[in-house]
């Protein structure tokens, strides 16, 4: 525990700092690196390397989407089982002690000393990287709009699950509704709102806290991780998100215009 509570921060993976769009990119769960002060958390090199420790392919999709949306890109470096970025300090998922049939060991019984020393270490730096750009855009009149980048796994607790493509939303739907209108419309994906997760899992902490008190468009992407196994199957997958994002986010805007929301 002492190990745990002499943490040292880790600073979020910030790229395209200089980016001129007005798209901010982030990442949550974009590592499986366990830190050596906390360990292996109990777990086995492949447990480690699965889907609960992070989203295998987030991050590639993230930079591709970065790119080509002349977007800036903020990443998470560290496990979601050390620290879930996309969880507040006080919810049960932020150091969870279990995912799907797996137990963290290192997570059970953890002393608030330890808890608060890993939210310090992990969740306010990935968190405040984010808020520093979102309102640096905001300050220089560039109403950004955030996209939250995820990737799931095809098969959860046994059950085979058919979306491929999820677009989730909290408090403002907008985004979310024109963009799975869009992918329905223009791709072959299996796509749906609020699947494979929605607001009502607890999965739109980021999207609560950097958008929805600002007023800025925003969206969750969820891709099936089996569509991004590869970095061709990543770069594809890229390319046909970002246009559906970037027309998304042209059709929302009138109405956020006439609102006085856009200067």
């Amino acid at each position: 525990m002492a190990a745990t509570q002499s943490l040292a921060p880790f600073p979020a993976l910030v790229e395209r700092r200089a980016a001129r769009g007005r798209w901010v990119v982030a990442c949550e769960h974009a590592s499986n690196l366990f830190p050596e002060a906390v360990g292996s958390l109990g777990l086995g090199e492949a447990e480690r390397a699965a889907h609960i420790a992070w989203d295998p392919g987030a991050l590639p999709l993230a930079r591709g989407l970065a790119a080509a949306l002349d977007g800036v890109l903020v990443a998470a470096r560290v496990s979601r089982l050390v620290y879930d970025c996309n969880r507040p300090p006080d919810a049960a998922g932020a150091m969870a002690v279990a995912s799907e049939h797996y137990r963290i060991p290192g997570n059970e019984g953890l002393a608030p000393a330890a808890r608060a020393a890993r939210a310090r270490a992990v969740y306010l730096p990935f968190q405040e990287a984010l808020r520093r750009e979102i309102v640096g855009r905001i300050a220089e009149g560039r109403r950004p709009a955030l996209v939250t980048v995820h990737s799931f796994t095809p098969v959860w607790f046994g059950t085979p699950r058919r979306v491929e493509l999820g677009l989730i939303h909290d408090a403002d739907p907008a985004l979310a509704r024109a963009a799975a209108a869009l992918a329905a419309a223009r791709t072959p994906l299996v796509s749906a709102l609020n699947a494979p997760y929605s607001a009502a899992d607890g999965v739109t902490h980021t999207l609560r806290l950097q958008a929805v008190p600002y007023g800025i468009p925003n969206v969750m992407i969820e891709v099936a991780n089996s569509l991004l196994a590869t970095p061709a199957a990543q770069a594809a997958m890229a390319a046909t998100l970002a246009p559906i994002l970037a027309a998304a986010l042209e059709s929302v805007e009138p109405a956020a215009i006439a609102a006085g929301a856009v200067s």
